[in-house]
C-alpha cells in the first residue's frame, strides 16, 4: 500500500492528485502545516520535516514534482506519462520541473513572508519582489497554452497536474488576478477533472 503524508492544498497535493488520476490505492496521512513545527513526531518519518513524503515499500520520496513522474512511469503505461520516443518527452520533463522550480518556488517566499513569519519578521519587499518574479514566469505559461488545451503531447499529463498545482497555490495567495484568459480556461479544465475533485474530497474527508 502506498502511503502519502500530506497537508491540505500544500505541494503534496500534486502527489495526491497523481494517485487519484492513476486510480492507485493509497493510505493518506493528513498533517497540520507546517508539520515540522505542529507535528514534531513526523520528523521520525521525514527528518526534513517537509511534505510530501510518499512511501512505497523501500521507496521514499519527498519531491512533489518527482512523485507524479515516478508514479506515471512506475505504474504505466499511461497517457499521463510521455514516453522517451515521443516528440514532447523533453517538453514534458521541462514542465514537470518548471512547475516547481520556476512557478511554485517564488510563491513559497510570498507565503512565508506574508503569512507564516511573525509580524516583526514579515518582509513586504521580499513578498512583492517574488510576486513579480512569479508573474513574469507566468507569462510563459500563457504563451505555452496559446492554441492548446494541455501543455504537451496533445493530452492531459502529469505535467498538467504539477503545473495546475502552482495555479492552486496562486489562488490561495490571491495572485490569480494576473491569470490571463488562457490560464483561467486551463485552470477550469484541470480542476473539472474527476481525479482533481476526488483528491480535494480525500483531503477534506
Amino acid at each position: 500500500m502506498i502511503e502519502l503524508y500530506h497537508c491540505k492544498n500544500a505541494r503534496s497535493f500534486r502527489a495526491l492528485w497523481a494517485l487519484e488520476e492513476l486510480g492507485l490505492p493509497y493510505k493518506l496521512h493528513m498533517l497540520p502545516f507546517p508539520p515540522r513545527v505542529r507535528a514534531p513526531e513526523y520528523l521520525e518519518q521525514n527528518p526534513l520535516g517537509t511534505i510530501p513524503l510518499l512511501v512505497n515499500g523501500s521507496t521514499r520520496m519527498t519531491e512533489s514534482s518527482a512523485i507524479p513522474q515516478y508514479l506515471a512511469t512506475r505504474y504505466g503505461p499511461t497517457p499521463l506519462a510521455v514516453a522517451p520516443e515521443e516528440p514532447d518527452y523533453g517538453l514534458w520533463l521541462d514542465w514537470l520541473h518548471r512547475s516547481e522550480a520556476t512557478l511554485t518556488f517564488p510563491q513559497t517566499i510570498v507565503l512565508r513572508y506574508t503569512r507564516f513569519e511573525p509580524d516583526e519578521r514579515k518582509l513586504k519587499q521580499a513578498a512583492d519582489d517574488y510576486t513579480q518574479w512569479f508573474f513574469s514566469r507566468l507569462k510563459h505559461l500563457t504563451r505555452a497554452l496559446e492554441g492548446k488545451e494541455w501543455l504537451c503531447a496533445g493530452r492531459f499529463t502529469m505535467a498538467d497536474v504539477c503545473t495546475a498545482y502552482a495555479l492552486l497555490l496562486a489562488k490561495d495567495l490571491g495572485l490569480d488576478y494576473k491569470f490571463t484568459p488562457e490560464i483561467a480556461a486551463y485552470w477550469e479544465r484541470a480542476t473539472a477533472r474527476p481525479a482533481y475533485l476526488a483528491a480535494q474530497a480525500a483531503q477534506d474527508a
